[in-house]
């Protein structure tokens, strides 16, 4: 069985990134706490692959150093025919979730990263995503692009943590089945 971990940042008004896809506003140094990465460092500890979406990897590819150098990426896209240049270890999906999940465990993953709005998602409407770190990021950016969309039903989340740093930021773990 893989355990499907989602680590994301919101904005308080629940977008993840500018409607162009900008990160800007959570890159700025005026958020920056020196020697603390708000646990991601000790949430990849536990990690044994990357579950990432085309968009949020076409982003990432353009991070300097490239940060899973040394972590298995499964792209997952609809586009079949998708091609992309990297020297990293990545592959591309194009299949359902479920058998994303056989592949997985086949490779013996126990627990997989899920990175990318629309993944996390679609993740949380199949029902598959087991654990959310959602940090929220003391602005208001008004438009963007969301953390949550349509639901066809609701999801109850159990919380289980929160943490407040001295940047404003306000992180908080929740399991969702």
């Amino acid at each position: 069985m893989i355990f499907y971990k989602a680590f994301i940042a919101s904005s308080l008004d629940g977008f993840i990134a500018r409607s162009d896809g900008s990160l800007d506003w959570l890159t700025s140094n005026e958020y920056t706490l020196e020697n603390n990465d708000l646990g991601y460092s000790s949430f990849m500890q536990g990690i044994d692959c990357i579950v990432m979406g085309r968009v949020t990897f076409e982003t990432v590819l353009h991070f300097e150093p490239y940060p899973f150098a040394t972590v298995p990426v499964y792209v997952l896209t609809r586009n079949p025919d998708y091609k992309f240049e990297s020297h990293h270890p990545v592959s591309i999906f194009n299949g359902k979730l479920g058998d994303l999940t056989s592949i997985l465990e086949n490779k013996q993953i126990k627990a997989a990263y899920v990175d990318g709005g629309q993944l996390i998602q679609s993740f949380i409407a199949e029902e598959m995503l087991d654990e959310i770190t959602i940090t929220r990021i003391p602005v208001l950016l008004g438009s963007g692009l969301p953390l949550f969309g349509h639901l066809d039903q609701e999801q109850k989340l159990k919380h289980f943590q929160t943490l407040i740093y001295p940047n404003g930021f306000v992180q908080s773990k929740y399991h969702l089945k």
